[in-house]
């Protein structure tokens, strides 16, 4: 993936990949688990979130 130089762009990406964890974790259960969000879900959201922005960070070696 291409660097992303914009720090705004980053945060943006970064937090939509933790939205989405979200979203993707509380739609997925049946109604007898509830839809409330558990202490892991949000743990991966900011794993993903993390990710994201580790990988969109400028680098200086880029790939010849």
């Amino acid at each position: 993936m291409p660097a992303v130089k914009d720090r705004g762009i980053r945060k943006l990406f970064a937090v939509l990949a933790g939205l989405a964890v979200i979203y993707f974790g509380t739609t997925g259960r049946s109604p007898e688990e509830g839809s409330g969000l558990s202490g892991g879900l949000v743990v991966l959201a900011l794993l993903a979130s993390l990710l994201v922005w580790h990988l969109t960070k400028p680098g200086g070696n880029a790939a010849k």
